[in-house]
């Protein structure tokens, strides 16, 4: 089994369903008391947090960067950033440590090439959906991304900021995500993606009005199949 080097903190809440969810995947393949070789590092998340909104993306490259070095040389065979947020500088992390990145873009677009689907909403933090690397990156796999309007990012914001990183799940903001999927079928999308980490401790896939993908899972089971592709073909052997 290959190890498998996380970058949380991110929030730490969905950091914790990161754990579960690989360890439920390799204990799904493998059987018994199997668990998933893990190595994580968690983040203060005001540290990244403060970083983003002074917009100090350079610094907060460098802060997952060196985070990264560390999962390396702990033993780490390949690495996910546990956020969508934070893939923005997922470039500055390829470039400075020799391990496998395991894009959470680039496994959702997969999934979402595979289910036919094209005109994806993206419910995310604003940085995400405004940036534009996120709809750059799914562009390369042929998927027009969608985003709310602006009072519907603002509120998308509000939930994951204050609501979910801090452990608070509420009916309402359920709702609030719900009715903007709604509101983006209305504009021609054909899917919802889950883009932030979090999202899905408020509402999940199934419970939207249209398809949907939600990218911690998607994330998650990307890590089980990089981390047992050896185990599995020995296990057929």
């Amino acid at each position: 089994m290959r190890r498998i080097g996380l970058i949380g903190g991110m929030s730490w809440e969905s950091t914790a369903v990161y754990y579960k969810l690989i360890n439920e995947g390799v204990r799904a393949r493998l059987g018994g008391l199997a668990s998933a070789d893990i190595a994580l590092r968690s983040l203060d998340f005001r540290d990244v947090v403060a970083l983003q909104k002074a917009d100090r993306w350079a610094d907060a490259g460098k802060l997952l960067s060196d985070t990264a070095c560390d999962l390396k040389s702990s033993g780490s065979d390949c690495l996910l950033i546990c956020t969508n947020t934070m893939h923005i500088v997922a470039p500055h992390v390829v470039t400075a440590c020799d391990l496998p990145l395991i894009d959470i873009i680039d496994a959702t677009a997969q999934v979402i090439r595979s289910a036919s689907r094209r005109r994806p909403l993206l419910l995310a933090t604003r940085y995400t959906m405004e940036h534009g690397f996120y709809a750059e990156r799914m562009r390369r796999h042929g998927i027009e991304v969608h985003v709310p309007d602006a009072a519907d990012r603002a509120v998308c914001h509000g939930v994951i900021f204050d609501e979910l990183c801090q452990g608070i799940v509420t009916p309402r903001s359920r709702q609030a995500l719900y009715d903007m999927a709604l509101r983006g079928r209305e504009r021609g999308a054909d899917s919802v993606i889950l883009g932030c980490t979090e999202l899905g401790l408020s509402i999940a896939p199934d419970a939207l009005p249209l398809p949907g993908f939600d990218s911690t899972v998607i994330h998650a089971e990307a890590a089980v199949d990089f981390a047992l592709t050896e185990d599995l073909r020995q296990l057929a052997s």
